[in-house]
This record gives structure tokens, sequence and C-alpha cells, in this order.
């Protein structure tokens, strides 16, 4: 299957990513290949990870404090956004449309 991300969820990313290079391109890099192994587990195993909310799904990044919050669709997995474990739940709510 084929995991799309949506814009916002392209900009968590980056955000993360550009925080991490701030203090350790290393760590950077590594928080990119978490993130990677997520979006090829979903691929390949799109139902493996929990419901987190109606049918919002949520995979946790190895070794960070982030999570992956997507949807499934006919298409294939539809990523959310990336946020860190500590935020309010309401941002990813408000982007699933709750």
């Amino acid at each position: 299957m084929s995991v799309r991300l949506t814009p916002e969820a392209l900009s968590d990313v980056k955000d993360a990513r550009s925080w991490y290079a701030d203090r350790d391109v290393d760590l950077s890099n590594h928080f990119v290949a978490s993130f990677e192994s997520v979006l090829q587990n979903l691929a390949a195993h799109p139902e493996v990870y929990p419901v987190a909310y109606r049918q919002v799904r949520r995979a946790l990044l190895r070794g960070f404090p982030y999570c992956v919050f997507y949807v499934l669709e006919p298409e294939g997995p539809l990523v959310l956004g990336c946020f860190h474990a500590r935020r309010s739940p309401s941002a990813w709510r408000r982007r699933a449309g709750a």
C-alpha cells in the first residue's frame, strides 16, 4: 500500500527534524530514519497500530517522543500528523475532523 502524508504532516516532520538538527545532525538523521521506518511499517501492515480516537490510529517513533497519527483510506494510510507525545490531543484531533 502507498502511504500518503498531508502537507501539515510534512511540515510537522520538517519542524521536528529542524529542532533535532539544531542540537545534533546525527540525531536529526536518526529521527528521520525512525519516521521512515514507521512509514514502511504502515505500508506493509497498516492495521497493526492501535486506534487512538475514532478512526485515527497512532504509531510511536522508536527512540523519540513522537507519534504518527493516521487514518486508513481505500488508497492506503493517510498520515495526518507527527506530534510530540506530550502535545495536546486536540491538535491531531482537529486534523481528523473531530
